[in-house]
């Protein structure tokens, strides 16, 4: 009898984890590991989510997106940017990893675009992408977004908005959507101001949501609750922004 009373625990933990599928694949001829979420239920226009991760790489906070989308119909891929034998030790190590990749943009944009082509193969449409991404992810978005990817949008939660001022402003296509704590330290008013002009040079259809009392990284509980270290979870921003970002997804893919 006992075991007949476990049998439904255990199924439903083989399940959960089962929701998430390890993915490999190359880019440049680095191994990269990734994560894919496929709906049992996809939406009509089978839409996919790139989701882009933090500097320290894929953690238990972009599988809980991954899945949380996955539920919700959306096809959804975990990038890994990094690869197998290169990943961050320690925010040392990230810093320096994530300073490589938005300093060359263009590597970054590949290892992005590598990213897009198994989302696309685990079902979704190539037409109906959105990539999304938080703090160095969030950057990556926006890369994507200038890049000219073939995507319908970019969302940053609280994301870098900056970019070297020697490139010039183009025609930015995605819709963008901007999830930003009102106190980031990290991301200067020069950047802010500099991103709104690009918006502007690029006719973007762009919108930018302040939070009030939000520092960096205001959506990942593994930052603790003290905003004087400069990143630090505030549950009112994340149901915030997380409303926000399904709005947006609503109007990008109304459910019929």
């Amino acid at each position: 009898m006992k075991k007949l009373l476990l049998l439904p625990i255990i199924l439903l933990a083989v399940s959960a984890s089962a929701q998430l599928t390890p993915v490999a694949y190359n880019e440049g001829g680095q191994k990269l590991n990734g994560f894919s979420a496929v709906p049992a239920k996809p939406l009509n226009q089978k839409p996919g989510i790139l989701i882009l991760p933090a500097w320290l790489g894929i953690n238990d906070h972009t599988k809980d997106v991954a899945g949380k989308l996955s539920k919700a119909g959306y096809h959804a891929f975990i990038a890994d940017i990094y690869g197998e034998g290169k990943y961050p030790a320690n925010t040392k190590e990230a810093g320096e990893q994530a300073g490589y990749y938005k300093t060359n943009y263009q590597a970054y944009v590949k290892r992005i675009s590598a990213a897009l082509e198994q989302l696309i193969k685990s079902g979704a449409d190539a037409n109906n992408i959105v990539v999304i991404g938080y703090c160095f992810g969030g950057t990556g978005a926006l890369e994507a977004a200038r890049a000219g990817l073939n995507i319908k949008g970019a969302v940053t939660f609280h994301g870098g908005l900056g970019k070297d001022a020697s490139r010039n402003n183009g025609e930015i296509k995605p819709r963008i959507l901007v999830l930003h704590g009102a106190d980031d330290p990290y991301v200067p008013q020069k950047d802010i101001d500099g991103f709104i002009k690009e918006m502007k040079d690029g006719k973007a259809d762009w919108q930018m949501n302040y939070y009030s009392g939000a520092v960096h990284a205001f959506t990942e509980k593994e930052a603790g609750n003290d905003n004087s270290k400069g990143a630090a979870y505030n549950e009112k921003a994340d149901k915030r922004s997380w409303k926000a970002f399904k709005a947006y997804l609503d109007e990008l893919f109304p459910r019929k």
